[in-house]
């Protein structure tokens, strides 16, 4: 049995949640709210010590790591293979989860939380924001979490987060000038790791820095990608209109800052 502990926005959820669909195996859902803070109870940082989502536990064995996670579903339902054969191909594979780990991921945060969920969050009496804040482990992640609750798009910390977001788009589309996806000549781990990130610039209004004017080859990978039926299983039906809508509504406030902060970093 396979019980995903995940949350239906989460980025790294979806990319796990894309990897079980494209293989078509069955799981258990197990939601957990980080909004509300399910993901620092007792209980389950006993299961993901990172106080994070994904967790997956196949009988018994609890994994963590979204990245370690696609790759084990990948060895341990190799009947549908998303990972080249070939090493160099998967060498050029790690690359792409390496940078997202790395770069991407704690750029993604600082976007989102600039814009989208702090709408909410600012909204939550001050000591309960602080209490969820405090929670975060990590104390990079924490004190970037602080300051773009506290300023939106004008902490120090947004415009980084936002180049780094825009390297990614630019990467995507050089690497699709030698092959149909990036994980080689089907797709794969590295499609699935990247398509949440694109999407979550989709959701927070930032359609221009995707649109074919801009970036012809993403822009037809990001249209093949939403065509699967994976993507309708593993990440549409996981966001209700309604909170895309709230989230787009907050990115088209800020985008005219947005879009002046894209432009300064040209």
């Amino acid at each position: 049995m396979i019980e995903l502990y995940h949350y239906s926005f989460s980025t790294c959820s979806q990319k796990v949640r894309l990897v079980l669909a494209e293989k078509q195996i069955e799981f258990v859902s197990r939601e957990v709210d980080i909004l509300s803070g399910e993901q620092h109870a007792p209980a389950y940082v006993a299961l993901n010590p990172n106080h994070v989502v994904p967790t997956l536990v196949h009988d018994g064995a609890v994994l963590i790591e979204s990245t370690l996670i696609n790759e084990y579903l990948d060895d341990a339902f190799p009947a549908v293979p998303m990972r080249p054969a070939d090493p160099v191909g998967r060498h050029a594979l790690r690359r792409w989860t390496k940078r997202l780990d790395e770069h991407v991921h704690p750029a993604i945060a600082a976007v989102t939380f600039a814009i989208g969920p702090r709408v909410m969050i600012l909204q939550q009496p001050a000591a309960q924001r602080e209490a969820e804040i405090e929670a975060i482990p990590d104390p990079k992640a924490r004190a970037a979490r602080r300051s773009v609750i506290a300023h939106g798009v004008q902490a120090p910390e947004f415009a980084g987060a936002l180049g780094q977001m825009i390297d990614l788009l630019d990467r995507v589309e050089a690497s699709l000038a030698t092959q149909p996806w990036l994980s080689g000549d089907r797709f794969g781990l590295a499609d699935a790791a990247v398509l949440p990130y694109v999407l979550r610039l989709d959701h927070l209004a930032m359609a221009p820095l995707l649109a074919a004017s801009a970036r012809p080859r993403l822009a037809d990978w990001y249209e093949r990608v939403r065509a699967r039926p994976c993507f309708a299983t593993a990440v549409a039906a996981w966001a209700p209109e309604p909170a895309v809508a709230f989230l787009r509504g907050t990115g088209e406030a800020v985008w005219p800052q947005v879009e002046a902060v894209a432009a300064r970093g040209r």
